[in-house]
């Protein structure tokens, strides 16, 4: 374990079936359950939960903004929408890339990034 580095993130989750199966289906992420008001995410590129919550996380609102990495954004945006995910802010660019907004099932918002 790396000292002084972020190591752990954690997510509110209003609906944790509805959002294990979109992180699953979309990301290939796996959970481990600890009881009715936890479970926690690997193969993600950092560890993490979800705890059960009806506060949600959103970008507008000044919450960080957790950004995953695509060879293939549009293949990947294709994936978050099929898995069930809504899309809150399309394709754009910015200096050094290009990238989407998405909320999951509990409504919480994260952003897909990949190089010009």
């Amino acid at each position: 374990m790396n000292d002084n580095h972020i190591n752990y993130v954690e997510f509110a989750a209003s609906n944790f079936k509805a959002t294990q199966d979109f992180f699953a289906k979309a990301f290939g992420w796996t959970f481990q359950s600890w009881g009715e008001d936890y479970c926690s995410f690997s193969n993600a590129g950092l560890e993490g939960g979800f705890y059960r919550s009806d506060k949600l996380s959103k970008y507008e609102q000044g919450a960080p903004l957790i950004v995953l990495y695509s060879k293939q954004l549009e293949a990947t945006q294709r994936m978050v929408e099929e898995a069930g995910g809504k899309i809150v802010a399309p394709i754009f660019s910015f200096p050094g890339g290009r990238r989407f907004h998405f909320c999951e099932p509990s409504g919480n918002e994260l952003a897909v990034w990949s190089e010009k």
